[in-house]
């Protein structure tokens, strides 16, 4: 056993040699750095697609389809106390209103049409209503009663919001802004056969129509309230004016009188438009007198747009047209017709404004209701709501809601859906007739401290400033950035290109928002100061620089050979600086001499251009610093790497330097080049703090290197802080950014592809 156990021998320990665990140690990292680097690539498309999504889902819902949904059918509240003369609803959309022809006033449930209360308006006894119009409904629902014996009754229905034990109650009533005691209005005791009223904090103008009497024909009254707070009474007493306009009665069909009581409509039933200047209540005067609808046509429905700028008139062929007061050429006010909307074969029985938004809706003969937008000329909703006649008809204050009466004696409140009408491929690339506008035109307006603002949200010239300030930056940085490259990469000494490269590539180390600052507080007002000497320099300086390049010529060789080759540019220096000096302070003179002043008046008198502080000049000159270390350290890059055995070769078949550089160096560079530019385009594209500092921030589109813009960036760095969360502004913003991002990703698609087949021709050389 002994002899057994002496002949078994332990295994030979395994000895790892220390080259042999680095090269191991080595492959490993190799490994987890070939992952890693797919790891980060994989990331990055991951983030990109990430981004990409999430910006569809913020823009998407501004292109759904709105959508109307039929919530409930019931009769007529209160039915037997007489005719509709007008519905209306809370913006809670819980309570609807009903006026009618008796005199009283129907509030119920909009939902289940459960009567909440019934009020009686003070109409005097032994009197009749002769006509009825609604003010302002923005303006807590004014409405007017022209009686039989001239007077009129103004009053107001209103809701009161209480939560008793946490749970609302909407409580409405009816006032009186001007007393419960009618007002006369015609002496003679003239029925008022049409009637309008407008109801302010301080002043009150209603406009009638009287019938014919005995002692002569109707007269169209004019009669203005004007209140008058006294320091020793409690109440405020009334100023009294009275007129009648110079305009027949005859035919008048409608009245109506915008919410600031300076202009007067009068709509008569042969399709005639007169528009009256009333801001002197003691003596209107006729502005316009004009027909707004075609041959044939009568007007059945007639409205305010919110704002009460634009008329919508609909006629009985089907058509509602918007009419907006603009200047005429003369700057005086004007109605123009700046749309139509053909919205039935049958006629328009009523056209019911939105309270908050340029939207309206209408109903015809046929029972169908439609909702548009004026902006936007879009379609948003068109439904069947009854088979029978539709007699009255709301939309609730905030537009999410509808109530409709129809002849056969039914009401049919419907929910609406209808979150971004405002936005449509139209508004929001094509020029556009806003309001007060004298022709169409592409504005970039969000938002505005009146709340009958008409949102102007048109990409059109956010994507011009974007394009107009890289254009200006890139027409600064490409010569001076790749003309530079060329030389520091190919005619430069070794040793002064160690110190120019790191010291141009550092310039790109500068903050954005330094380079902003200094161009908006510095840079712009300096350059309109010496806007003749920036002109004088650009013509300075290559003239100064030639002449100095032909005195060299005749230098001493002893002195020429002693300059080292490729330290030629370091002479340049005082050259350069020297001739900017001179060209500034020739240019005072010069100005003076030429432009008999400055030459910024010279160009607003002479050739109609003017000059803003903020404008693509500096934009140019600042971006342009920003991009151009960029496009130079990739450009030179690109150079510098072309195999030396190519430009020796092409030497030693006889070609020059220059030769050699254009025909040989920049054609094997050219992708990279190609890339140096494409990325340089990217940043002054994407740049946000230069431009939203410098520029003024004006989006408008002129080519004029003096004047401002607004870029997507810029414009998304100043409203989105603004912006309410999930409001169409809001979006639009995101739609401005997915734009900004679908740019920047097909040029750079489209660059990759150019660069790549730059490789694969010029790969051979």
């Amino acid at each position: 056993m002994s002899e057994l156990n002496t002949s078994i021998k332990s295994p030979p320990s395994i000895r790892i040699s220390s080259g042999e665990y680095h090269q191991r140690w080595r492959l490993i990292k190799d490994v987890l750095a070939r992952y890693g680097v797919v790891a980060g690539g994989l990331g990055v498309i991951v983030a990109i697609v990430l981004i990409f999504f999430y910006l569809l889902y913020v823009v998407y819902p501004l292109f759904i389809s709105a959508t109307a949904k039929s919530v409930s059918e019931y009769a007529i509240p209160e039915q037997a106390l007489g005719n509709t003369l007008l519905l209306e609803m809370e913006e809670q959309n819980e309570v609807g209103a009903r006026f009618t022809d008796s005199g009283q006033v129907v509030f119920f449930e909009a939902a289940t049409g459960k009567t909440i209360l019934t009020q009686a308006v003070a109409i005097p006894e032994g009197t009749h209503i002769a006509s009825f119009a609604q003010g302002s409904p923005i303006n807590e629902g004014a409405v007017i009663y022209g009686l039989s014996d001239g007077r009129a009754v103004i009053a107001k229905h209103q809701y009161k919001v209480t939560y008793p034990n946490n749970v609302r109650v909407i409580t409405p009533s009816l006032k009186y802004p001007l007393g419960e005691q009618p007002l006369v209005l015609d002496d003679s005791g003239a029925a008022l056969e049409k009637i309008a009223v407008k109801v302010g904090e301080n002043a009150t103008t209603i406009v009638a129509k009287t019938a014919d009497t005995p002692q002569g024909p109707g007269k169209i009254r004019l009669i203005n309230f004007q209140k008058e707070q006294s320091l020793f009474a409690d109440e405020a007493a009334l100023t009294r004016t009275d007129s009648v306009l110079e305009q027949s009665a005859a035919g008048i069909a409608g009245i109506l009188i915008d919410k600031d009581e300076s202009n007067l409509y009068l709509i008569s039933n042969d399709g005639q438009l007169g528009f009256f200047d009333i801001s002197d209540k003691s003596s209107p005067a006729i502005r316009q007198q004009q027909n707004v609808v075609d041959a044939g046509q009568k007007i059945t429905s007639v409205t305010f747009l919110n704002g009460d700028l634009s008329l919508m008139i609909g006629d009985s062929s089907g058509l509602v047209s918007q009419w907006s007061m603009v200047k005429d050429k003369l700057n005086r006010p004007a109605m123009q017709k700046t749309r139509s909307f053909k919205v039935s074969d049958k006629a328009v029985v009523s056209i019911n404004a939105e309270q908050r938004r340029k939207g309206f809706m209408t109903t015809d003969a046929d029972g169908i209701v439609g909702i548009y937008h004026s902006t936007a000329e879009r379609q948003m909703i068109k439904e069947r709501v009854s088979d029978a006649l539709p007699t009255a008809a709301v939309l609730s204050p905030r537009a999410n809601a509808l109530l409709v009466q129809s002849a056969d004696g039914k009401m049919h409140f419907w929910h609406i859906d209808n979150e971004h009408p405002e936005v449509s491929i139209k508004s929001l690339w094509q020029k556009v007739w806003y309001e007060s506008y004298p022709k169409p035109d592409y504005i970039w307006q969000s938002s505005s401290a009146n709340s009958d603002f008409e949102p102007k949200y048109s990409l059109t010239p956010l994507v011009f400033g974007t394009l107009k300030a890289a254009f200006y930056a890139m027409l600064v940085a490409m010569p001076l950035a790749l003309m530079g490259a060329i030389y520091t990469a190919y005619f430069m000494a070794p040793r002064m290109r160690q110190y120019v490269k790191p010291s141009i590539e550092i310039m790109g180390a500068l903050p954005t928002v330094i380079l902003g600052f200094l161009a908006g507080l510095w840079l712009a007002p300096f350059m309109e100061e010496h806007l003749a000497g920036l002109f004088a320099m650009l013509m300075i300086i290559p003239v100064g620089v030639m002449l100095f390049a032909f005195a060299w010529q005749f230098v001493p060789k002893a002195i020429a050979h002693n300059l080292s080759e490729g330290w030629d540019a370091a002479l340049l220096i005082p050259i350069i600086l020297l001739s900017g000096w001179f060209a500034f302070k020739v240019s005072v003179p010069l100005e003076a001499f030429l432009f008999h002043g400055s030459l910024r008046d010279w160009f607003k008198t002479e050739l109609g251009i003017g000059y803003d502080q903020r404008n693509a000049l500096v934009v140019g000159v600042a971006m342009g610093f920003a991009v151009i270390p960029t496009i130079f350290s990739i450009a030179e890059d690109a150079i510098f790497s072309v195999p030396k055995h190519l430009t020796v070769g092409s030497l030693a078949l006889g070609a020059t330097p220059w030769q050699t550089m254009i025909r040989v160096v920049l054609l094997t560079a050219s992708p990279g080049i190609f890339s140096a530019v494409m990325i340089g385009f990217g940043r002054a594209v994407g740049e946000t703090m230069i431009v939203l500092m410098a520029t003024g921030n004006t989006p408008v589109m002129d080519l004029s290197v003096f004047q401002g813009l607004r870029t997507l960036a810029a414009n998304i760095a100043v409203e989105m802080p603004e912006s309410e969360v999930d409001s169409t502004h809001y979006r639009v913003l995101f739609l401005a950014a997915l734009v900004l991002f679908m740019f920047t990703f097909v040029f750079n698609t489209l660059a990759e592809v150019i660069r790549q087949r730059l490789r694969e021709k010029y790969s051979s050389l």
